[in-house]
């Protein structure tokens, strides 16, 4: 069996045993977080980049390794995460999805797939990627719910949410939303939109957040910040401060995983310039801008 993967020293893809690299393949993945320990392989542990490995070896023949747009955390959901590897197969590009959602669990399902360049990598390109958290704010839980989003009792001020909110726009240091142990060159992001989307009928609130990156746990640390704003706990003057301090005991707690969303990655498509023209990919649906 031909081994096509991931080189992680030095983060490129390569064709080994002597074969011939043909085509690369971009794949639109939508999953339910919950049985899974996040999207990076672990040993001993069920994984979404596990499961998808195992499902593309099965149906070419090789030994497939792919690499994720986003390496979401255990619990963690998506609408759109993005996966791309290497294959000597015969399918279409196209007919990838078809044919891995037969074999795949059903909290776990390919929206859409397709032949991308040779030299397309989905961490090193310009990207937009949006996230949402999904908050339950009523007297009581709602079981459909119970494994998407985190359930507060507490009646939550919303409009100071709101003006909280405005504080994390534009380009920031936020070393203080960020959990320990992550390993980047810098901790600036630039955050495009943090819309506060209320939903009365059913108590939902939803965060929706964009940026051109985020921190480990970054969007889930100011989920709980903004929780802690609609509590009192936290004064929405307050914020600027907060994140200019850059200390993570200022900031509110990390959110529960299982509210956390991640809804599509915008990411450039490289041309024979060298210039990059836009995917919009959320949920599934592919539109050039």
């Amino acid at each position: 069996m031909a081994r096509i993967g991931y080189d992680n020293r030095n983060d490129t893809f390569m064709m080994r045993d002597g074969g011939s690299r043909v085509k690369r393949i971009m794949l639109v993945v939508s999953y339910d977080g919950t049985a899974y320990h996040g999207w990076q392989i672990q040993p001993s542990a069920i994984t979404i980049e596990g499961v998808l490995n195992e499902a593309i070896s099965r149906l070419t023949g090789e030994r497939v390794q792919v690499i994720g747009a986003s390496r979401t955390d255990a619990g963690v959901h998506a609408l759109g995460n993005i996966a791309v590897f290497d294959t000597n197969s015969r399918i279409p590009g196209e007919k990838f999805s078809y044919a891995l959602n037969q074999r795949l669990p059903e909290d776990i399902v390919i929206q859409h797939s397709k032949e991308v360049a040779a030299g397309f990598h989905p961490r090193h390109c310009d990207c937009r990627k949006t996230y949402e958290y999904t908050i339950i704010n009523r007297t009581f839980p709602l079981p459909g719910y119970r494994n998407s989003a985190y359930f507060y009792y507490g009646k939550l001020d919303v409009p100071k949410m709101k003006q909280a909110a405005k504080a994390f726009l534009g380009e920031h240091d936020f070393a203080g939303f960020c959990s320990a142990g992550a390993q980047v060159k810098t901790t600036v992001r630039e955050i495009y939109s943090l819309e506060i989307i209320e939903d009365g009928f059913d108590g939902r609130i939803r965060l929706r957040v964009c940026g051109n990156g985020f921190l480990y746990n970054m969007v889930r640390i100011i989920a709980g910040t903004l929780i802690e704003v609609g509590k009192g706990a936290i004064a929405p003057e307050d914020l600027p401060r907060i994140i200019a301090s850059c200390d993570r005991g200022l900031a509110g707690a990390t959110a529960p995983a299982k509210g956390l969303c991640l809804i599509g990655i915008s990411m450039g498509k490289k041309k024979d310039e060298g210039e990059y023209e836009k995917d919009t990919i959320t949920g599934g649906n592919v539109a050039v801008d």
